[in-house]
């Protein structure tokens, strides 16, 4: 079990929850609002401007020495990153999923924002919190809110992700990533921001 365990950090690494929530979104509503070339095109979106670019800024930046790895394991090396990934989610939800589309995504993605601004404030502190963990916990609280707003079940799905909020954190102590401190810091600011959103759109 522990050499399967480093497989869920780079399953749910945060570079990939954007993606994954907004595939959940589309395969909840099936094509109840969209025709299925819409969907496509949303979630080349998605993955053009939350993993394409993120992943050839990565590259650059370990090419420049500005970070170590895809992991971003010191607290210095998060600035840039961070930044970038709120730049890229705001011109999301400025110019193509917008609150008067797919309001719910839109929601999703304002959530996240916040939380990147709350960790980046932390970076700045010099305090260290698990971005797996707010990745993980954000895309779980959005699963679920979207299955009780379109009155859907997916428990197997639901289920399987619960299990994997474990296994991730689990897999971050096992890499040595973080201390449970940090882990329990990073779901807290992945999961009050998508809470108190769903007060507009749940």
């Amino acid at each position: 079990m522990k050499k399967i365990l480093p497989f869920f950090s780079y399953l749910f690494h945060p570079i990939f929850i954007s993606v994954l929530a907004t595939i959940f979104y589309f395969f909840i509503i099936t094509n109840r609002y969209f025709v299925y070339e819409t969907i496509y095109l949303y979630i080349i979106q998605v993955l053009l401007v939350t993993v394409l670019i993120p992943l050839t800024g990565f590259y650059l930046l370990i090419m420049i020495g500005k970070v170590d790895s895809i992991m971003v394991t010191k607290v210095s090396q998060r600035k840039i990153p961070l930044i970038f990934h709120i730049i890229l989610l705001s011109l999301l939800i400025i110019k193509s999923i917008t609150k008067e589309i797919i309001p719910e995504l839109f929601y999703f993605f304002l959530g996240s924002i916040i939380s990147s601004i709350i960790a980046l404030s932390l970076v700045y502190l010099n305090k260290k919190a698990s971005l797996h963990m707010l990745g993980i916990s954000s895309l779980t609280v959005f699963c679920i809110s979207c299955c009780i707003h379109f009155q859907v079940r997916e428990v197997v799905i639901i289920s399987f992700l619960l299990l994997c909020n474990g296994l991730v954190a689990s897999s971050r102590l096992y890499m040595k990533a973080h201390t449970t401190k940090e882990l329990v810091l990073g779901y807290l600011v992945g999961l009050f921001p998508q809470l108190l959103l769903l007060l507009f759109w749940l």
